[in-house]
């Protein structure tokens, strides 16, 4: 059977294959479109499984906010060069996949990857990311997302997709609340504080920082009170490095965070916040 361009077209529209690949599987198919599919999608199983074991540290991230900005998503999709990262087909695949995690309630990877196809039901979202595989010859992977919903959801993207943030606010969804959520998200980016307030540091992690602190105060040769204020304050200063509410705000360094959410509106306080860094 020929082969004809136009039947080559067909087959490359439906998986989205590179036009020499559509043509082998025609030729291994007989011209079977259905066959080729088929082909096409073995093809890309085989490719994705001998990918499988590289490593995958770069990629990018992509944010989803609902129009109302009381929920939003935050989605990170690996590969293993920044070439790759940047190609259409995998710009599509996270833009793809981000709109179906907007649409449906799935809380892990693993329900995601067993899902329809957004823009394809016939297949399987695992069988959409075999195919980007083998389009771009690199091991691919979705590695995980988070999903927020409350008073007020912003997001933040930085650096061309390596960084991205997600923040909640309480408190209200004023435009003026909604343009300082994202001014802390765009904090969080820049400083990766550990965690909203002092109560969230992890005991183990202050009780390590105050043993450095007072090893470093007795180098001194100072008396043990002044040993006390010395890592009194050592903490606080860290304390202010890691906590999103105590740093300085970026745009008015007078200011610390939670003042400056203050001076927005008095009930607004940050709930949580979510960072991803490609490759961290």
């Amino acid at each position: 059977m020929e082969i004809t361009a136009e039947l080559v077209k067909t087959l490359r529209n439906k998986t989205n294959a590179g036009m020499m690949d559509c043509k082998k599987a025609l030729k291994e198919t007989g011209g079977d479109l259905e066959a080729a599919v088929a082909y096409l999608r073995q093809k890309g199983l085989a490719v994705a499984a001998k990918r499988a074991d590289r490593e995958t540290a770069e990629g990018a991230i992509w944010a989803y906010i609902a129009p109302d900005h009381k929920s939003g998503l935050l989605l990170e999709v690996n590969c293993e060069t920044d070439f790759v990262a940047k190609t259409p087909a995998f710009l599509d695949l996270g833009t793809k996949i981000t709109e179906h995690l907007a649409a449906v309630a799935l809380e892990t990877v693993e329900d995601l990857l067993g899902q329809p196809c957004p823009h394809a039901p016939h297949i399987t979202v695992t069988d959409y990311l075999n195919e980007v595989i083998a389009k771009t010859g690199e091991s691919i992977r979705i590695r995980h997302f988070t999903r927020y919903q409350g008073d007020l959801v912003a997001a933040y993207i930085h650096h061309g997709g390596k960084i991205g943030v997600m923040i909640e606010l309480s408190g209200g969804a004023s435009p003026e609340a909604q343009a300082a959520a994202k001014d802390l998200a765009m904090q969080v980016a820049a400083t990766s504080p550990l965690a909203v307030g002092r109560e969230e540091i992890a005991p183990d992690l202050v009780a390590k920082e105050k043993a450095i602190y007072e090893a470093q105060a007795k180098e001194s040769g100072k008396p043990e009170k002044i040993i006390e204020k010395m890592v009194v304050g050592r903490l606080e200063k860290f304390y202010k490095e890691v906590c999103l509410v105590e740093q300085p705000f970026v745009k008015n360094q007078d200011l610390t965070a939670a003042q400056f959410l203050k001076e927005v509106g008095k009930d607004l306080k940050v709930k949580r916040f979510t960072r991803y860094q490609v490759g961290a």
